[in-house]
C-alpha cells in the first residue's frame, strides 16, 4: 500500500508517517519510481507508535521497543523483548509525568490563591473585571 492508504488505515497524517520514518521507527520500501510502499506490519507499527505517543512516551522511548512495534497492540503493550529495559523506560516516563502533574498542581494552587485574594478585595464583582483591574494596576 502507499502512504495515503497507510494514513487512512491508521489515522496518522502523511507528515507523521514521514516523521516516523525519519526517526527510524518505520522503514518504507521504495518502488522503482521512488514511491513509498508499506504492508500490514507497517499498519501495526504506526498504530503502536501513535498509541505510545498518546501514552506520553517519547520517540527515544519508542526506539527502545522497536522489535515489538509490529506486534498486535495488545501484545505490544506487554512486549517482553527486553523486559528490564522496557519496565525502566515506562517507570522513568511515569516519574516524568508525575513530576509534571505536581508542577501543574502547584500552578493551580497559586492561581486559586490569587483569585481568592482578588475576589476577597472586591466581593460580588465579576472575576474578569477583578482580573482586568489587577492587570491595569500592575501595568501602572
Amino acid at each position: 500500500m502507499q502512504i495515503g492508504e497507510l494514513a487512512q488505515l491508521t489515522g496518522a497524517s502523511r507528515r507523521s508517517i514521514r516523521y516516523y520514518e525519519q526517526q527510524g521507527l518505520l522503514e518504507a520500501r521504495r518502488t522503482g519510481r521512488g514511491w513509498r510502499m508499506y504492508d500490514e506490519g507497517d499498519v501495526r507499527r504506526v498504530l503502536n507508535v501513535r498509541e505510545s505517543l498518546r501514552a506520553g512516551l517519547t520517540v527515544e522511548d519508542i526506539r527502545q521497543v522497536l522489535p515489538c512495534l509490529e506486534m498486535k497492540t495488545e501484545d505490544f503493550l506487554a512486549c517482553q523483548d527486553s523486559p528490564d529495559e522496557v519496565l525502566a523506560m515506562y517507570e522513568d516516563r511515569l516519574a516524568a509525568v508525575e513530576a509534571k502533574a505536581a508542577e501543574l498542581a502547584r500552578y493551580r494552587a497559586e492561581l486559586v490563591e490569587r483569585i481568592a485574594v482578588l475576589r476577597a478585595g472586591h466581593p460580588g464583582e465579576e472575576l474578569g473585571e477583578v482580573l482586568r483591574r489587577a492587570e491595569a494596576d500592575a501595568a501602572a
